[in-house]
């Protein structure tokens, strides 16, 4: 059994965005040397989240927002007080900080419509982290 451990760093611009993270995942999957196994992935921060989602559509990443702003608008939370962003940490927890994606054949093995996304709930930010944790033969 293979354990490979790294970090995939993200600099985020908006406010709020998804940052599609996906080519950087496969190129440490392949360093990692494992062929079967798992990829897991965490976010670092309580205001970022992680999703497998479609990468097709451009206006996909705007509609996830939107929903997320639908359920969770900002400007009503106690946190507010604090640092104006009590939607921005419901919101991550809402889609959690991590995924785990089955590695086979030397690939992670997302269909053909999936990616992996950072969401940054709480940006702009220099440095958005996901610690990568690759197991398996």
């Amino acid at each position: 059994m293979q354990l490979y451990a790294a970090e995939i760093e993200v600099a985020t611009r908006s406010a709020r965005e998804l940052v599609d993270i996906t080519r950087e995942v496969r190129a440490h999957v392949n360093r990692s040397g494992v062929a079967d196994g798992l990829c897991s992935l965490y976010a670092q921060g309580a205001t970022a989240a992680l999703m497998v989602q479609e990468n097709d559509d451009p206006n996909l990443p705007i509609d996830v927002l939107d929903c997320l702003d639908g359920l969770v608008p900002g400007g009503r939370w106690r946190h507010d007080r604090i640092d104006d962003n009590g939607a921005a940490h419901i919101q991550a927890g809402i889609v959690g900080p991590s995924e785990t994606i089955p590695v086979r054949g030397a690939e992670l093995a997302l269909s053909r419509w999936q990616n992996v996304f950072l969401c940054d709930f709480d940006g702009p930010r220099r440095h958005r982290r996901v610690l990568v944790t690759i197991l398996g033969q």
